[in-house]
């Protein structure tokens, strides 16, 4: 891939703290620049090849997947943060345990956890200020990581411990997002101690996390919740997991599960508010369905425009906006010879915008994903990924986020303050500053 098009090592250098602060225009601007594909030096030797091509990334992604595994920005650098699970590992350990877990996130499976998932909902709406201007991005935050956490553990008395737990993986990802975007100073961060305290704050969460794990399995009750799933869970051996590989699964849960939908909730609540005429289109929708009944999944499932509106704020802003890759063997890609150990950034926020393969794409038009045959769509619209490494939790995802938009448009109107939105991208894409005012409908 030598004659790519190149972003040299001092073009990054110039532009560093606008990177810092959000890569994404500057990216964007090299698109324009220079095409789908270019490579960017990052280092002595360092290069990373940055696509938005859709064949491309479905090429590794999907069809070739075997041929690219996670690069070391996850597998070593996340990692040592929060473990060495299905978010992080690659190869034979990713396989192993990917069988593993995938049946807790069956659809049958979670019918089961929709009461819970439900009333962890109800319980956090009830800290929406009516009639005040909110933000709502901690909000959704927190509802979206006490899901998580009752979905997992069944429990109301340890929200101390929970909300340690947030603020552990949040501090630390901060952390890791310097590291990643000023890898110049990584020399520093180590020498200076900063890596070692965060080091120490993973270890805490393991701490407070084990004690969880410990109580359970000393009570022998059993709550038929996630927990329960992955501790009956078994290799092909019939073994279990270890309890640091467990450690490592219920903490990539917590971090790849609450901060991705949080930010979704946020940015489809805010494009509703800023579309009146979409929003009391999908009020309409959930004035007539009733979220009470004993059968969630039924209720839920009808609420398709509520859906589309979930699809359509994930196209604008996809949680994974980047998604990395590296190369393990040889490979062709179109006309280029992709060398072993060649690295990607795939770019999905770039793609989903791009007007060839979307009409009007920074428009909100959720009926887009109604009107259109889905397996069209499905080359240019990668929300969770795609093949066999897409995100386990993606059914989870949907009906925490459905099942929210239309508990709270079933309760209030959404007002914007505020004309656009900021970005903040840091390992996921988050939101800044989403002040919405809720108007009681009662």
């Amino acid at each position: 891939m030598k004659n790519l098009p190149r972003v040299t090592g001092y073009q990054v250098f110039k532009n560093r703290k606008s990177i810092l602060k959000n890569p994404l225009p500057f990216h964007h601007t090299n698109f324009k620049r220079l095409g789908d594909t270019f490579k960017v030096s990052v280092g002595p030797a360092k290069t990373i090849v940055f696509t938005r091509d859709p064949g491309f990334i479905k090429h590794i992604l999907q069809k070739q997947h075997r041929k690219y595994h996670k690069s070391s920005l996850q597998t070593k650098d996340l990692a040592k943060y929060i473990g060495k699970g299905l978010l992080t590992s690659n190869g034979e350990h990713w396989r192993a345990h990917r069988r593993m877990v995938q049946p807790a996130f069956h659809k049958k499976k979670l019918e089961g956890l929709l009461s819970t998932m439900k009333k962890a909902i109800e319980d956090e709406l009830l800290r929406i200020r009516p009639n005040e201007v909110q933000d709502v991005y901690p909000l959704m935050g927190d509802l979206a990581f006490q899901v998580v956490a009752k979905s997992l553990f069944s429990r109301n008395d340890i929200e101390s411990e929970m909300a340690q737990l947030k603020e552990i993986t949040e501090t630390n990802q901060r952390m890791l997002i310097q590291e990643m975007r000023q890898s110049y100073m990584n020399w520093w961060f180590k020498l200076s101690g900063k890596i070692g305290h965060h080091l120490k704050r993973s270890k805490e969460a393991r701490v407070i996390l084990n004690a969880i794990i410990e109580e359970r399995i000393t009570s022998g009750v059993e709550n038929d919740d996630l927990l329960d799933m992955l501790l009956k869970a078994t290799y092909e051996d019939g073994s279990t997991m270890s309890r640091d590989q467990l450690i490592d699964e219920v903490l990539i849960l917590f971090t790849a599960g609450h901060e991705t939908t949080a930010n979704a909730l946020s940015f489809t609540l805010f494009l509703l508010a800023k579309k009146p005429e979409k929003q009391q289109k999908a009020f309409d929708e959930i004035s007539k369905v009733d979220l009470e009944k004993s059968d969630i999944l039924e209720s839920i499932s009808s609420l398709a425009y509520i859906k589309q509106c979930v699809e359509e704020a994930m196209r604008l802003y996809p949680p994974a906006y980047y998604i990395d890759r590296m190369s393990v063997e040889e490979d062709k890609l179109g006309e280029y010879t992709v060398p072993k150990n060649t690295m990607f950034l795939l770019a999905i926020y770039e793609l989903h915008r791009d007007s060839r393969f979307w009409e009007s794409p920074e428009a909100f038009i959720p009926e887009r994903f109604g009107a259109t045959d889905k397996k069209e769509l499905s080359d240019y619209y990668f929300p969770f990924g795609a093949g066999p490494r897409m995100c386990v939790g993606n059914n989870f995802a949907i009906y925490e986020m459905v099942l929210t938009v239309g508990e709270i448009l079933k309760r209030y109107k959404i007002e914007a303050t505020s004309k656009d939105i900021e970005l903040n991208p840091l390992i996921s894409l988050r939101p800044k500053d989403v002040l919405l005012q809720f108007i009681s409908r009662s």
